[in-house]
């Protein structure tokens, strides 16, 4: 099989899971019953996004899915190779900062979309 012909397998595969994606995205319990976004609301369009390879779009989804995207492959790598301490001083640092940073985005994105009483 020719390698031009592997390519265009892939690059339809991509292009079809990503499809699939986008129109099997899940709901949101949290914003069904309360018509307000939850802490992770955007983070399956921001993944998308980040796969389709638009990184701004990505970030102004939900800017902590590149950091959140990185830190459980770190964390599947220390499960796999020991990377952090004894102490998991590692994981335990950079979880509070991602409690932080969606904690962050989840306010502004919140003071963004409530209207402003004067």
């Amino acid at each position: 099989m020719p390698a031009n012909v592997t390519i265009l397998k892939i690059f339809c595969s991509r292009l079809l899971s990503i499809t699939w994606l986008q129109n099997h995205l899940l709901p949101c319990p949290f914003k069904y019953i309360t018509g307000i976004e939850c802490p992770g609301c955007g983070f399956q369009r921001s993944v998308i996004a980040l796969v389709q390879g638009h990184l701004h779009q990505s970030f102004t989804l939900y800017p902590a899915s590149i950091p959140l995207l990185a830190f459980f492959t770190y964390g599947f790598a220390d499960k796999r190779f020991n990377l952090d301490t004894p102490e998991n001083t590692i994981k335990k640092t950079v979880s509070v900062l991602m409690g932080m940073m969606v904690l962050a985005s989840y306010i502004i994105r919140l003071r963004n979309a409530l209207p402003v009483h004067h």
